[in-house]
């Protein structure tokens, strides 16, 4: 089961499906910023760090599947939303043209909600046509990780496909019931001192790794609104920038002053301060083992906040290994091509 990854990040949707049983066996990640902490938590898997644009199928090897994230910034509701004008929206056509070429049984793509707003229906809709040109019968769907074992408000796009000539479509797992909060993800840690950091990391805790906080003061964007979920509460989305990562629940809920303005609550018993980047990690459901490399603390934020939740990935790749098994084991293999097996499936 050899999947390679596309716009890997730190691997925290690697991690998911190596969880599930697959075998990531190549990956490609241009930030230089985040090749320490990739090689460092995925010693077998091949990092290819070149532009994604300057490299041909033909340096990738044979895979059963293709997943990974093409940037999100040109569809955030945060930014710009330039979309598909934008050239990082664009890299979504070098995912697809690497998939038409290595037609492997199935993808996953991941993206922000905003790519289904109303002035991208348009792109959107030829990226699912260019997905459906390349041989893929494609379903898509707006998940919140809180439905699936992440103790986050986190809405994403997910887009999978199984080749049309194995037969079938994905289906999404429902969602699990017994949604979990920020006492499940870090309050055992909660007497663990975190370190402040403004920028560069001087100095590492002892206890656990990576727990360090921004320090530093709040914009105006911030103090618009609430930033303190309560420890019975899933956190709210962990971003990709530092200074935006939510407040640790030991401090009382902000208060409203008037429109777009909230205040600290000056009678709150312990200290308001952001949540760390460890803290952030657990609330992305990475395992403590998985240790992030930096020496500016806000490429930490920056990595846990793009990546993938590894429990979200985990269970859409459980789910893609139990259809993509039973497809093999029934046979389906009989009407691929020779030369379209992998290798390693060729016993079959």
């Amino acid at each position: 089961m050899n999947v390679v990854s596309l716009f890997s990040g730190c691997g925290g949707l690697d991690l998911g499906f190596q969880q599930a049983g697959f075998n990531v066996v190549w990956a490609n990640e241009h930030d230089k910023s985040i090749w320490d902490t990739y090689e460092f938590n995925h010693p077998n898997t091949q990092l290819d760090k070149r532009d994604i644009r300057k490299i041909v199928p033909d340096d990738i090897p044979d895979c059963i599947g293709i997943i990974g994230g093409p940037p999100c910034q040109s569809w955030s509701e945060a930014g710009a939303q330039r979309g598909i004008d934008d050239s990082r929206g664009q890299l979504f056509f070098d995912y697809i043209r690497i998939l038409k070429e290595k037609k492997p049984l199935f993808f996953l793509a991941e993206n922000v909600g905003g790519i289904l707003a109303k002035k991208h229906d348009r792109a959107f809709t030829s990226i699912l046509a260019h997905f459906k040109d390349a041989g893929y019968k494609v379903t898509y769907k707006l998940l919140n990780a809180a439905d699936y074992l992440v103790p986050q408000d986190r809405k994403r796009v997910i887009i999978i496909g199984y080749r049309e000539d194995i037969g079938g479509r994905f289906e999404f797992p429902y969602a699990i019931k017994n949604q979990l909060t920020l006492q499940n993800a870090i309050y055992d840690i909660k007497d663990i001192e975190a370190i402040a950091i403004d920028s560069k990391i001087n100095e590492s805790n002892t206890l656990i790794p990576n727990h360090e906080y921004k320090e530093g003061s709040f914009s105006s964007i911030y103090m618009s609104r609430n930033r303190v979920r309560s420890w019975n509460e899933a956190s709210f989305t962990i971003q990709a920038g530092a200074r935006h990562a939510p407040m640790h629940p030991q401090a009382n809920k902000m208060i409203w002053v008037e429109k777009d303005k909230w205040k600290f609550d000056e009678r709150s018993p312990k200290p308001y301060r952001r949540l760390s980047v460890r803290e952030c990690a657990r609330i992305q459901t990475f395992p403590d083992n998985f240790i992030f490399k930096y020496k500016y603390i806000g490429d930490g934020y920056k990595m846990i906040g793009n990546a993938v939740p590894v429990m979200l990935g985990q269970i859409l790749a459980e789910k893609i290994f139990v259809d993509i098994k039973q497809y093999l084991d029934l046979g389906f293999c009989n009407v691929l091509r020779k030369e379209d097996i992998p290798k390693q499936l060729t016993l079959f």
